[in-house]
């Protein structure tokens, strides 16, 4: 969803929800019942989750479908701004205000309006915004009568408001209001069962995006790192990943997932200049080949867990090598580190 837009669905179509986890069934019940009752809704979840969407099946799975589903992404824009922007100003109310102009709130009447980043609304605003929940009016920036209005308030955060309410950083009245039902949107951590199947959903996409004609198969490593993965961005970055993969894949067998597009293949070459010279000068007949090869495994297993921070899936990246091989290695010399 780019800054400020409304939610880009055709009228009455019912955004896609893929998977088959328990989490996300039970996620998708919550969701559907909650929809029917005209109460605002809190969505919380980490990013890349999906917020958005599930922002706007709640919408179109409510009694308020046929209406218009208005979004606004709260954290984009400065509070004076987004003080217009949910409730439009007069002419006059600040320069350059030549003509009247409606807010979110007006555009939403009759159907939803979508807070993305509500956690992130200033205490001023925030009082306003309790105003026309609570009420259904409000006034204009720069204006003087009220405003009546008839929208269902849908908030998203990834921040905990019940702490931010008791540190005094959002009002507890407004925390109340919104919070008819709070949904947790469940990470992608916690649905290892749909990894594979949105990976194979999203590379079926991109494969008819680049005119293939056949999908580009996964090796049994591939689908291994990606399964083993932690997948700090979501789905997001879940998509993004394989979609990637597909591309450079060039239609053939995807055997290795690039999980950070930004390694850099060049930052290394001197450090693999003096590794290869480190090796060539301790190489000796004189100890047994298993142990030299023990003695190199240690190093580069080493290496790798320092130049990634210690993060055991991109060490293992970094290696040629599975989230699963990777720790079975280190658990055979884990009483050497």
């Amino acid at each position: 969803m780019s800054q400020g837009d409304s939610e880009d669905f055709e009228m009455g179509a019912l955004p896609e929800a893929l998977g088959v986890s328990e989490a996300f069934l039970d996620f998708q019940q919550r969701l559907s019942a909650v929809a029917k009752i005209d109460r605002p809704v809190l969505i919380i979840g980490e990013r890349g989750t999906g917020k958005e969407l599930a922002a706007a099946r709640l919408h179109y799975l409510s009694q308020r479908w046929q209406g218009p589903l208005v979004a606004l992404n709260c954290a984009a824009l400065s509070e004076s701004v987004l003080e217009s922007e949910l409730f439009g100003h007069e002419v006059g109310a600040f320069t350059g205000a030549v003509k009247r102009r409606l807010g979110r709130f007006e555009a939403a009447d009759g159907g939803t309006l979508f807070l993305d980043e509500i956690g992130l609304v200033s205490m001023t605003v925030q009082e306003k915004i309790l105003r026309a929940v609570e009420y259904g009016v409000f006034q204009r920036v720069g204006g003087s009568s009220s405003v009546k209005v008839n929208a269902r308030i849908v908030g998203a955060t990834n921040a905990d408001l019940s702490e931010m309410s008791r540190d005094g950083k959002f009002k507890s009245d407004l925390l109340d209001r919104l919070s008819f039902d709070v949904l947790y949107l469940p990470p992608l951590r916690a649905r290892r069962e749909d990894i594979v199947y949105l990976a194979m959903h999203f590379a079926a996409g991109m494969s008819r995006e680049l005119g293939m004609e056949e999908v580009p198969e996964f090796s049994e490593g591939a689908l291994g790192s990606l399964d083993a993965h932690d997948w700090p961005g979501n789905i997001r970055e879940l998509k993004n990943v394989v979609e990637r993969s597909v591309y450079r894949s060039g239609g053939g067998k995807i055997q290795k997932i690039e999980f950070d597009p930004f390694v850099n293949p060049y930052a290394d070459s001197d450090v693999s200049e003096k590794s290869d010279k480190l090796v060539e000068g301790t190489v000796s007949l004189e100890k047994p080949l298993t142990t030299q090869v023990k003695e190199l495994e240690i190093r580069l297993l080493k290496k790798a867990l320092m130049d990634t921070g210690f993060k055991q899936q991109a060490a293992a990246n970094k290696l040629g090598l599975t989230y699963n091989q990777f720790r079975s290695m280190y658990r055979k010399y884990k009483d050497e580190f």
